[in-house]
């Protein structure tokens, strides 16, 4: 069995316990992982400020600090075999898309090395005729930045590097649930040399773990990528230490097919969308909502898609669709699935989890036209499609705007001004049209409503991690006017 180690302060070291890693795939345990408590976080968040105020991080120049994301860069793209394996093993994510994922990871740190030293200040055309006055960026402080199970190296990749970049110095939560890859790649940190405390990653439970570290006083901001409920009991938690939070939370959205699309092209995008990381994405296009001239013609060429994907071993480069992160994940969508089905959903395929040991459930389409089915709501976070119909735009848009969230969406249409019509009225922070689940470094990704507050990717990201400093600089010789009044 394998046995994983916090990182903190430049050290690697056990936890204040320990606990087991599951592999989905068979559900045997795999690995023992550290389980950070109260005492670990305070140790990690203090090792954090004393990097921030001493020592040799806060002296740097942000050249300097680029050139450490760029080793950092170099080592990912290396160890990424090595890493999709972990993630591939610990989560039951599919190799081929760790594999991918992770080889591109690289390139936000990248990205992020690159801009360090261009996170600039500005000079202030004063209305005062005796005053220089600039601004600077400064780093807003020690980050918390906790990371879900599913994607994290990406997810803390789009915090990590902007953080960095800006300053700061974090201290990384990875979810209890698969944190194998992030605790690994705490010694690419080690290696590439950023001086001891800068980062610090660990992982252990929600009580003792996360409410510790979000509550923290030596914490400024929180960087949380999550459901809506924990992200509650986040921002409640950050009225003890005032720290600014960025949300990247869960989403249930939209995918809209018109008549006119390209519907193999179509096809093809939602499966991306939905099957794709067994569904198991906070993008994922759950609710297809499809023109209802076109509905049968589209089911039957999803449902042919769907039935042909090869589900198997996560480790397999064959595989396309792997198990589930968890039990309780699997056993609550077969819960909801149910549900669905009970209020009139029809099942298209699959609806039922297979057997043996592992947390598979098969690629799922249900038809809820009609149906008060729980599944067109409730982000199940699994490979299971929704599917309504409409007959005009404007039910299009009410329909894809019918959810609390408002992450991303989906239009497939070769009609550029329907296109554009909708790509305004439609609530979310990522529209994709005519493709689906593209990402870059560059693009600043978040989103509207339930679906959180904040954007990752992009310079707007850097900028999120400073605070602004205001510098007023007198350059008369005269004396000191007035003192009781007002300059």
């Amino acid at each position: 069995m394998q046995r994983f180690e916090q990182y903190i302060d430049g050290a690697f070291e056990d936890g204040s316990a320990r606990f087991d890693s599951v592999d989905p795939a068979n559900g045997a345990v795999w690995a023992s992982m550290p389980e950070a408590r109260e005492e670990d976080v305070d140790r990690a968040v203090k090792a954090a400020e004393h990097a921030l105020r001493d020592g040799p991080w806060p002296a740097m120049t942000a050249t300097a600090r680029g050139k450490l994301l760029y080793r950092l860069a170099d080592l990912v793209q290396a160890k990424a075999s090595r890493l999709a394996e972990l993630e591939t093993r610990d989560t039951g994510k599919i190799i081929r898309e760790t594999s991918a994922q992770i080889a591109y990871v690289a390139d936000y740190y990248r990205y992020y090395a690159g801009l360090a030293d261009k996170i600039e200040g500005a000079t202030l055309p004063i209305d005062k005729a005796d005053m220089d006055v600039w601004t600077r960026r400064e780093p807003v402080g020690v980050v918390a930045a906790i990371v879900p199970w599913n994607s994290q190296l990406f997810l803390a990749a789009v915090k990590i590097g902007p953080a960095l970049a800006a300053g700061c110095t974090l201290v990384v939560k990875a979810s209890e649930d698969g944190p194998a890859p992030l605790l690994e790649f705490a010694r690419l940190i080690h290696e590439a040399g950023f001086p001891k405390g800068v980062v610090n990653i660990i992982t252990g439970f929600g009580p003792s773990c996360g409410s510790a570290l979000t509550k923290h006083p030596g914490v400024a901001h929180i960087a949380f990528t999550g459901g809506p409920a924990t992200a509650a009991h986040v921002v409640r938690n950050s009225a003890e230490n005032l720290a600014s939070t960025s949300l990247e939370l869960g989403g249930k959205s939209p995918f809209v097919v018109f008549a006119d699309a390209d519907l193999e092209s179509a096809a093809n995008a939602q499966v991306a969308g939905i099957f794709a990381a067994t569904g198991q994405s906070c993008v994922a296009g759950s609710r297809l909502i499809v023109e209802s001239s076109v509905k049968e013609r589209f089911l039957s060429l999803l449902q042919s898609k769907a039935e042909a994907i090869r589900i198997g071993t996560p480790l397999d480069m064959a595989t396309e669709v792997g198990p589930l992160c968890t039990r309780r994940q699997r056993d609550h969508i077969e819960k909801v699935v149910a549900s669905s089905v009970q209020s009139g959903a029809k099942v298209v395929t699959g609806g039922r989890a297979g057997a043996g040991d592992g947390f598979y459930y098969p690629p799922t389409i249900l038809d809820c036209d009609g149906a008060n089915a729980s599944s067109v709501e409730t982000e199940l976070f699994g490979p299971v499609l929704s599917v309504v119909s409409f007959t005009d735009e404007e039910e299009a848009v009410r329909l894809a705007n019918g959810t609390p969230y408002g992450l991303a969406a989906g239009i497939f249409t070769q009609n550029l001004t329907r296109a554009h019509r909708m790509i305004k009225r439609i609530r979310a922070g990522v529209v994709w049209v005519n493709t689906y689940r593209a990402v870059s470094p560059i693009a600043p990704f978040g989103g509207y409503g339930q679906s959180g507050q904040g954007r990752e990717g992009g310079l707007a990201a850097a900028l999120d991690y400073t605070k602004t400093k205001t510098v007023w600089l007198r350059t008369s010789d005269d004396p000191f006017p007035d003192p009781f009044v007002m300059r």
